[in-house]
């Protein structure tokens, strides 16, 4: 888990980048109110699951989550361009990311820079996250 998503961490009551990660590798949507019924241990073990075995168990924990399209080609696996609404993002908050800086990232770091900068999301997290992220 990320140090910036430690607010929320005591019984994930927020689903962690790691969760959301795995959820859009398996095309699952889990909405906040399928994954607070979930039990801690539950949630426990979908952060701490494999992602090989993690959409059958989410499947069966859940299985009023939507299934969506799986992105063969997600913005955040593309380590040589950043994406355009990440690029904004930082550059608004004053942030240098270039791409030798945005290849460095993991793969989760990045997904997590492209899941905060979305225009529907609060974006109160970017700025910690790049801290985090020694960006």
């Amino acid at each position: 888990m990320f140090e910036f998503e430690r607010d929320f961490a005591e019984g994930m009551t927020c689903i962690p980048m790691a969760v959301r990660f795995k959820l859009d590798a398996c095309g699952v949507k889990l909405s906040l109110k399928e994954w607070a019924k979930l039990t801690p241990e539950q949630r426990m073990e979908l952060f701490q699951s494999p992602s090989g075995t993690f959409g059958e168990r989410m499947r069966a924990l859940a299985p009023a989550a939507k299934t969506l399209e799986i992105d063969p080609r997600p913005p955040w696996d593309d380590a040589s361009v950043v994406p355009e609404v990440v690029a904004a993002s930082a550059e608004a908050k004053g942030i240098a990311l270039d791409v030798q800086r945005w290849a460095a990232l993991s793969p989760l770091q990045r997904f997590a820079l492209c899941k905060l900068s979305r225009a529907k999301h609060d974006n109160e997290n970017f700025v910690p996250a790049c801290r985090e992220f020694g960006l």
